[in-house]
C-alpha cells in the first residue's frame, strides 16, 4: 500500500546521501543552534533536495524536517525528515551519520527510510511488510538476557546542565549489560537494533525527525518500543526505550532504578 511513498523517500534519502558524501572531510562551516548542537551547510543543502523531491511527488502532503521546512494543511500525510542524523559526527568526519524519513498518516508512522551512505546501507521498512536492509529481510536479535546484551545509547543537548540525571542510567547499564556504545546517531542505533546489531537503545529528549523512520523499521523487524516506564511509545515523546523484546522488562527496570 505505501511501496511508491517508500520509493519516492529512498530516493531522496540517497540523493542527500550524496550530497553528504561530496562534502565529507571538507572544510566546512559550522553554526551553533545552542551549546553544543550544530547545523552545517550540508544539512541544508540535504533537507532542501529531500524536501524538492518529496514536493515534486506530493505537493499536498505536510512536511516536518529538523532545519526548518515546514508544510501544513489539510493532508493526513506528512513527512518527518532529518536530512542528517550525527550532525556532530559529520562535522568531524566521524563515519556514523545518516538520512532519515519518515511517513506518517493519521497520527501513525506507516513508512520509513534510513540511509548510511558511507556504508551504502538502506533500512527501509512499510506497515505490515517486514523490515529490510538494502532488500534483504531484517529482525532483532535473539539474546534474551541484559548481561548477555549489546546496548547502544546518546545524550541529548542539555547534558552539561543535567549530566547526572543522564549518568545515573548510563552506569547502571555499563554495570549490568554485556556492553553499551554511544555511536551519535539515534536513527542508526535504532536499524541496528532493528538488523540484530545490538540488543537495546534507550534515549531521552530524542526529536520526531530522529526516531519516526527508524521507529516503523524496528516494529517491523519484531522489536518493541516504548517509553522508559514501558508504555505506549510516541514519537513526539520525551523517552525512546528499544529492544528486541526479549530484554525489554529488564530494560524498564534497570531505567526505573535510574530515576529513584
Amino acid at each position: 500500500m505505501y511501496a511508491d511513498f517508500l520509493k519516492v523517500a529512498e530516493h531522496a534519502a540517497r540523493v542527500a546521501g550524496g550530497i553528504q558524501m561530496k562534502h565529507l572531510g571538507k572544510p566546512l562551516e559550522v553554526e551553533f543552534k545552542g551549546e553544543v548542537d550544530i547545523v552545517t551547510k550540508v544539512d541544508r543543502l540535504s533537507e532542501e533536495a529531500i524536501v524538492a523531491i518529496i514536493r515534486d511527488a506530493y505537493p499536498d502532503h505536510q512536511i516536518m524536517a529538523e532545519e526548518g521546512t515546514a508544510k501544513k494543511g489539510d493532508s493526513q500525510y506528512r513527512w518527518i525528515i532529518d536530512p542528517l542524523d550525527g550532525t556532530t559526527n559529520y562535522a568531524h568526519a566521524f563515519p556514523c551519520f545518516a538520512v532519515s524519513i519518515g511517513l506518517e498518516v493519521s497520527g501513525k508512522v506507516v513508512a520509513g527510510v534510513v540511509y548510511d551512505p558511507v556504508r551504502d546501507e538502506c533500512f527501509t521498512a512499510v506497515d505490515g511488510g517486514g523490515a529490510y536492509l538494502n532488500g534483504r529481510p531484517i529482525q532483532v536479535s535473539t539474546i534474551d538476557r541484559l548481561d548477555r546484551a549489546l546496548l547502544a545509547t546518546g545524550f541529548p543537548y542539555d547534558r552539561r546542565e543535567h549530566a547526572d540525571r543522564y549518568l545515573v542510567p548510563f552506569k547502571n547499564f555499563l554495570l549490568k549489560a554485556q556492553e553499551v556504545r554511544r555511536p551519535g546517531a539515534a536513527s542508526i542505533d535504532l536499524c541496528y537494533l532493528a538488523s540484530g546489531r545490538i540488543d537495546g537503545f534507550w534515549e531521552c529528549k530524542l526529536h520526531p525527525w530522529d526516531v519516526a523512520a527508524a521507529s516503523v523499521i524496528v516494529r517491523e523487524a519484531g522489536g518493541m518500543m516504548s517509553d522508559f516506564s514501558g508504555n505506549e511509545y510516541s514519537v513526539y515523546g520525551e523517552e525512546t526505550l528499544a529492544s528486541n523484546g526479549r530484554i525489554h522488562t529488564e530494560m524498564v527496570e534497570m531505567l526505573r532504578l535510574g530515576a529513584e
